[in-house]
């Protein structure tokens, strides 16, 4: 059946939903909903919305966790002309506050759990007139389950152009500056149709949904939209937590063809294997890729020996949609490369006076291709990362003779945890309103399993004494969890200078280890396991 031109994202799953309307398009342990089901579905809740008074451009928070019914609001949210906002329901009252400031959404839609937890806090905030509760008991304005049985299956008359705003993504979670990046119909699109190209995708194809929240541009465009552009099926690993076995078992059951994920997902997996072997029937799998983080060449080199054929390597950021290159299937794979451009994005290296940069020589990457209209009500950050239509990424690198891309570190500083970016800053900012506290840095520690651990270099006042629990339980009351520092380090004040050296590169554990321990006033050495004995 030929494919229908399509310039929106409600006329892609209409047109997916056409050509593979019987076909799973989510399945979830025994669930199995199809692409039928979730264009109606999603109608249903686009209905709602719009009698519930929503508006064009109105923003929705949505809070809810890898399922079908993830795919089923985000769809309705874009059949009635509003702006989604998919956010981690982890969020502390701080970073809510950043995060709401910004969007200010007039609806929040989530489980019962979260909005009986957090729905006192959201009441606090003017914007938010509404609610839409998941599998609760029907206290809140909206019930999704009413919904359903009662709702209209209708398409809705509401036709978003290309350039409107699907929804907004924030590039590394709540941040005391939160820059919530604007995407477009125009532009997921384009990505869907690169991404899918790249991966050589089909409407045959499993991919595995594990350990990536949809809300994250990872999950939610390199797996989900992908996936719905090329009528592929979407297998949802249930459980929160990070269980390898179970990622193994799904796999062999639903034949999946695609495992997509961070580095640290693939360390885990040569872990298992390294302990246990391999048991589970994998012949499936066609391709495995990596990104979101660094991928070490020792863990690229342990996943061929253990499960026989390649990981790949790929590099893409928020702003740019997902993926910007790839290795190209079935070419060379190159140690250390991140791959080559994907067709219709285009790669160059400039120095800091934006001049391009020749061969083998790093500076600075920047791309153009279905990037970022910009940041949302954030002018500033937009003129300073979007220039004559490129978008510079931040990140260093080099691109060789073949054209593959090559990233040697980052200009601006941060922190990537299980492919979770942190800004040192807003951590030090938290620390700094900590009474006893005079001034913090905080730092990446390099992890063989999980790439970076955050630490906390610390400076007390004057005649005051704290200890690491101290500072880790106020850390805890104020930022989410994956922001934590995990090492907490005492200095002072003519030491802390010595931190500048670790701005903007990546250190090796044993130059980081000297350099920390050139620190005066440590309460202990600061050691390393020479391998991390439990994953956190």
């Amino acid at each position: 059946m030929e494919r229908k031109q399509v310039i929106n994202l409600k006329q892609m799953l209409e047109e997916t939903a056409r050509r593979y309307g019987s076909k799973a398009a989510m399945v979830m342990g025994e669930r199995h909903v199809t692409y039928a089901e979730i264009d109606q579905a999603s109608n249903k809740v686009a209905h709602a919305l719009l009698k519930a008074g929503m508006k064009r451009d109105d923003r929705i928070a949505m809070l809810l966790p890898n399922s079908p019914e993830f795919a089923i609001v985000y769809f309705g949210i874009i059949k009635s002309g509003a702006i989604a906002v998919p956010l981690d329901a982890k969020y502390k009252v701080e970073e809510w506050a950043s995060l709401f400031n910004n969007c200010t959404p007039r609806m929040v839609i989530a489980e019962s759990a979260t909005l009986n937890t957090l729905a006192p806090l959201f009441r606090k905030f003017k914007s938010i007139k509404q609610f839409m509760e998941l599998g609760g008991s029907g206290s809140y304005n909206l019930s999704y389950e009413e919904i359903m049985a009662t709702g209209s299956a209708e398409s809705t008359e509401i036709e978003p152009q290309p350039e409107d705003m699907v929804h907004i993504a924030y590039a590394s979670g709540p941040t005391t500056r939160p820059t919530g990046v604007i995407a477009s119909h125009r532009n997921l699109l384009k990505e869907a149709e690169i991404t899918a190209d790249g991966f050589q995708q089909t409407e045959k194809d499993v991919v595995m949904l594990f350990a990536l929240p949809l809300y994250h541009h990872f999950g939610l465009v390199v797996i989900l939209l992908t996936s719905f552009y090329k009528g592929s099926t979407v297998a949802v690993v249930p459980g929160t937590g990070l269980s390898i076995g179970t990622l193994l078992e799904a796999i062999e059951k639903e034949r999946g063809t695609l495992l997509f994920g961070v580095p640290y997902i693939f360390a885990l997996l040569n872990k298992i294997a390294r302990e246990k072997g391999v048991r589970n029937d994998l012949s499936s799998l066609r391709l495995c890729g990596s990104g979101g983080a660094p991928l070490s060449t020792s863990v690229v080199r342990q996943f061929k020996k253990h499960f026989g054929f390649p990981l790949v390597d790929f590099w893409g950021l928020t702003e740019a949609m997902a993926i910007v290159t790839c290795p190209p299937l079935g070419g060379p794979i190159k140690l250390s490369s991140v791959g080559k451009p994907l067709p219709g994005w285009e790669v160059k290296i400039v120095d800091e006076n934006g001049s391009e940069l020749p061969t083998n020589q790093p500076g600075e990457v920047i791309v153009r291709g279905p990037i970022t209209e910009g940041y949302y009500h954030n002018p500033q950050a937009t003129a300073g990362k979007i220039k004559n239509g490129w978008l510079y990424t931040g990140d260093m690198g080099r691109v060789d003779k073949d054209g593959y891309l090559f990233l040697t570190g980052l200009k601006k500083r941060m922190i990537i945890l299980k492919g979770k970016k942190i800004y040192p800053i807003d951590i030090e900012e938290v620390l700094a309103t900590y009474p006893k506290i005079a001034a913090a840095r905080a730092i990446a520690i390099p992890d063989r399993l999980r790439g970076e651990m955050v630490g906390a270099v610390i400076l007390l006042k004057e005649r005051v004494e704290a200890t690491a629990q101290e500072i880790k339980r106020f850390c805890q009351e104020h930022m989410s969890d994956y922001k934590l520092p995990r090492q907490v380090i005492f200095t002072t004040q003519s030491s802390l200078a010595n931190l500048s050296k670790i701005a903007n590169i990546r250190l090796s554990q044993r130059k980081l280890k000297e350099l920390l321990s050139s620190l005066s006033n440590l309460p202990s050495p600061l050691k390393y396991k020479k391998k991390p004995s439990k994953a956190q």
